[in-house]
Formats: C-alpha cells, sequence, structure tokens
C-alpha cells in the first residue's frame, strides 16, 4: 500500500481513538476563523495537528482550519474534520478529508473517513475505489446499490426552493452535513447534490471518489449519480428553481 495512504489510515485511527475515549471539553471551544471562512473548533485543530504530524513529510499541507503548512513538492488538502457541527453535537456523520496532488500537479491519492462508523474510502491511480473498516486490514469495493431510495442533499437548508421543486419531483433526500463523506457514499445512494460555494477542501477529496459515475461540477452546484437521467433531472429542477426565484 501507498506510504501516504498508509499514514492517512494512522491518522485517522489516531483521531478516532481519541474521540472513543470522550470528548475532551475544550473541543468544543470556537477559535478564530479559518482559512476555509469558517470559525474552527479545538476538535478542529486537535484533528489538523495529528495529520500535520503523519503527513507532513509528503509535501505542503493545505488545510481548511490554518490554511498552508509546512513545504514540499506534493499539495496536500484537508478537511481535518468534515462535519465538525455534526461531531460537536454527537450527531454521527462526522469524519475526514485528504486529497494529494503530486508534483505534476495529478491528484493521485483520496482518503474520506467517516470516524463515526470507522467506514474509509480509498482511491489511489488505477485502482478500483476501495473501502474498509479503521483497524481492519481488509478493504473491498463498496457495495451495489441498484436501486437507491434516497439522495443526499448538502446544504439543503440554505435552498428552500430547490428542496421544495426536489419533493414535488418525488426525489427523496437527506441532509446529513457533510460533504466529503456524502461524496464517498455516492456509489451507494441515488444522488448526491450540493448547491452552495465550492470550496477544495470540501471537494478535492470527495470528486475524485466518483470516478465512474455521472458527475457535474458548476461554480455552484455539484450533482452526482450513477444515473445520467438523475443528474439531467436534477439540473433542470435547478434552472427551474431559479427561475422562479428570479420571477419573485
Amino acid at each position: 500500500m501507498d506510504p501516504f495512504v498508509k499514514a492517512c489510515i494512522r491518522a485517522n485511527e489516531e483521531i478516532a481513538k481519541a474521540i472513543e475515549a470522550g470528548f475532551d471539553a475544550s473541543w468544543y471551544e470556537k477559535t478564530d476563523i479559518g482559512a476555509g471562512g469558517d470559525v474552527s473548533s479545538r476538535l478542529d485543530l486537535f484533528a489538523e495537528a495529528v495529520f500535520v504530524k503523519h503527513l507532513s513529510s509528503f509535501g505542503f499541507i493545505e488545510s481548511e482550519e490554518s490554511g498552508i503548512i509546512g513545504e514540499g513538492d506534493a499539495h496536500i488538502i484537508i478537511d481535518p474534520i468534515d462535519g465538525s457541527a455534526n461531531a460537536l453535537s454527537r450527531f454521527p456523520y462526522y469524519g475526514t478529508s485528504v486529497a494529494r496532488v503530486n508534483a505534476n500537479g495529478v491528484l493521485d491519492a483520496a482518503i474520506v473517513c467517516n470516524l463515526a462508523n470507522g467506514d474509509i474510502f480509498i482511491k489511489t491511480p488505477g485502482v478500483s475505489l476501495l473501502q474498509g473498516k479503521l483497524f481492519a486490514s481488509q478493504l473491498r469495493e463498496p457495495p451495489n446499490v441498484p436501486n437507491a431510495e434516497i439522495g443526499l442533499f448538502e446544504k439543503a437548508y440554505a435552498n428552500p426552493n430547490l428542496v421544495a421543486q426536489l419533493e414535488a419531483s418525488g426525489l427523496k433526500f437527506r441532509a446529513p452535513g457533510a460533504i466529503a463523506l456524502s461524496l464517498a457514499y455516492a456509489h451507494s445512494v441515488k444522488f448526491v447534490l450540493f448547491a452552495g460555494t465550492f470550496r477544495i477542501y470540501d471537494f478535492a477529496a470527495g470528486l475524485a471518489l466518483c470516478e465512474g459515475l455521472e458527475v457535474v461540477v458548476e461554480q455552484d452546484y455539484v450533482i452526482v449519480s450513477k444515473e445520467k437521467s438523475v443528474v439531467e433531472t436534477i439540473e433542470g429542477i435547478i434552472v427551474k428553481a431559479r427561475q422562479t426565484e428570479e420571477d419573485v
């Protein structure tokens, strides 16, 4: 296994062990606005420090919390805690996101982990997407779910008109609140939809895991599905929803 991937797994296992031991009271404290524009918590900064310890020898790190850290030829993009509001609310849908861009500008490794249940997703060049569990050695291709009944809609709370249009079209969805994680599960669910400001920390690793799926990336929305017809339907809904907003 790629040494970088091994290091990512070790970092995730260290964070998972710390969380399993119990949330430290200091983790709930808020600090400054991070490089990604959100206020960082001590939990975010704890996870960031773990990743820096394990990954800094592989290149310079760009973190949602502290921005650029270290130096090197490879560019490592991390979201130390994807879904930190979920984590701090003890809602079991939060994890981590890591992507490596090599010296030639090629994204050659992506690792997304669900810290709440131990699911980990790994993509490297020439190898199918693999899924496994932390603290377990076995990896396999994600399960095939041909008749998934729900999609995942990230930022649904900020798009009430789009929510109404999706409901009217009979497209069921959930809004779990962790973008990279939702993209990691894109091979299982009916679709993944994000509508909002595109940030590299949220998408670098997650989109890399969506190889082989239908993917549409625009300035203010992302759609992923196994089915081209579903992508086309949702794009049509977005257009209709925006027209409705303009007419109001």
